[in-house]
């Protein structure tokens, strides 16, 4: 019998944490969950640790991860608390973990992504972020250190599984399927009023509160359209988004020859962290089979680029390249946090990103600390735009 392989959850108590524990569970006989990691959530971590032993929690929180401690060792469990940026970096590159399922949401993801690509790890990479920010970086880094990556997001992951695992040659384009969040049909001049509750409300996921945001901008697929191009190797171009309500067909590839290839499934993030965990083999994953003759009809049509500008910003991100994925991500993590606060109205969330945008300088990221700068640089300016005495207007 092979030996069970060894998998720490960075990001353990969100959504995408809580689904992969949830196939992780169903498969004992061939996975060990070795490692928890996570911000400040001690009473959904602590769960965790109960039910499933790892040998090591991550807290980045420091009081967070006191207390943690403190629980746990009242108790006599078994599992070590560490804490900090550091101990997350140093749990993606542990010598005993085969597998990392890369969930931190947002640039505090990049370190530990990092550092389990240069380590030769096999990611499972949900944490679009990363990769984003630091481009053909991450890419070299999975390259040299021969690590194996493989996508996690719906529509990537579908992708991987039209291109059967590889960068496959004659493809003419790229189709990634957007829901068009709960904003699809809101008349544009009613968006100055909606509120963030309206916002994370998503009529077919259920997802953390900034990523549900990023999906009513649709900034969630100019993100993910930047992550194809670097996952594929392919140029914007060949990439494009189409609105599909149903959100059944996750994306699709055509090819040259004319042949479109898609993959369907029900909205259920268990799917594609299933295909994840197994490749290239297969694994149940507890999601319910797609009745197709329920479903009845698919339908799809272009984005309102007038209605979510926020696709075309990322697109002439993607085209600039350099630290300008960098930069437009930093601002929207600054902008979506305004909004999640009641700082900013919603459409104020893509006329900041543009705003900040316009006043980056052009600059080339040739190692990580490029990418750093940017980022810093991008999240000052956002901020004092928003504090600013005009504040952000769309």
């Amino acid at each position: 019998m092979s030996p069970r392989m060894r998998v720490a959850v960075l990001g353990s108590t969100g959504s995408i944490g809580l689904n992969t524990l949830d196939v992780l569970e169903r498969h004992p006989d061939r996975y060990e969950i070795y490692a928890l990691a996570a911000r400040s959530n001690v009473a959904r971590l602590r769960e965790q640790c109960l039910q499933h032993r790892p040998r090591f929690a991550v807290v980045v929180d420091n009081s967070a991860a006191a207390l943690l401690a403190s629980q746990l060792r009242s108790i006599g469990s078994p599992t070590e608390v560490l804490v900090g940026e550091q101990a997350l970096t140093d749990i993606a590159a542990h010598g005993e973990v085969d597998t990392i399922m890369a969930a931190i949401v947002g640039a505090a993801g990049l370190a530990s992504s990092l550092a389990a690509a240069r380590a030769g790890k096999r990611i499972l990479l949900a944490n679009k972020e990363a990769l984003v920010m630091s481009g053909p970086l991450f890419v070299q880094a999975v390259r040299e250190g021969g690590a194996t990556l493989i996508p996690v997001d719906s529509e990537h992951n579908a992708i991987f599984q039209c291109m059967g695992g590889s960068r496959a040659a004659g493809v003419r384009r790229v189709l990634l399927t957007a829901s068009g969040g709960p904003f699809l049909r809101t008349p544009a001049a009613e968006l100055r009023n909606v509120t963030p509750d309206q916002a994370c409300a998503h009529p077919r996921w259920v997802m953390g509160r900034k990523i549900s945001v990023d999906s009513a901008t649709l900034m969630n697929k100019g993100l993910e359209l930047i992550e194809a191009c670097l996952l594929f190797g392919l140029p914007a171009r060949q990439v494009e988004v189409v609105v599909h309500p149903q959100s059944i067909v996750h994306s699709l590839v055509e090819y040259i020859d004319g042949s479109m290839l898609a993959q369907l499934g029900n909205p259920d993030m268990r799917t594609p962290i299933a295909h994840a965990l197994g490749w290239p083999e297969r694994l149940s994953s507890g999601v319910e089979s797609l009745d197709i003759l329920r479903a009845a009809r698919l339908d799809f049509e272009a984005p309102d680029l007038e209605r979510f500008p926020a696709l075309a910003l990322a697109r002439s991100a993607a085209e600039a390249g350099g630290t300008a994925p960098a930069v437009l991500n930093a601002a929207n993590e600054v902008a979506v946090g305004a909004f999640l606060e009641g700082r900013c109205r919603f459409p104020d969330i893509v006329a900041l990103i543009e705003r900040v945008l316009e006043r980056a300088p052009p600059m080339p990221a040739d190692c990580v600390a490029d990418i750093l700068a940017a980022d810093g640089w991008a999240r000052r300016e956002a901020h004092a735009a928003i504090a600013g005495p005009a504040g952000v207007h769309a």
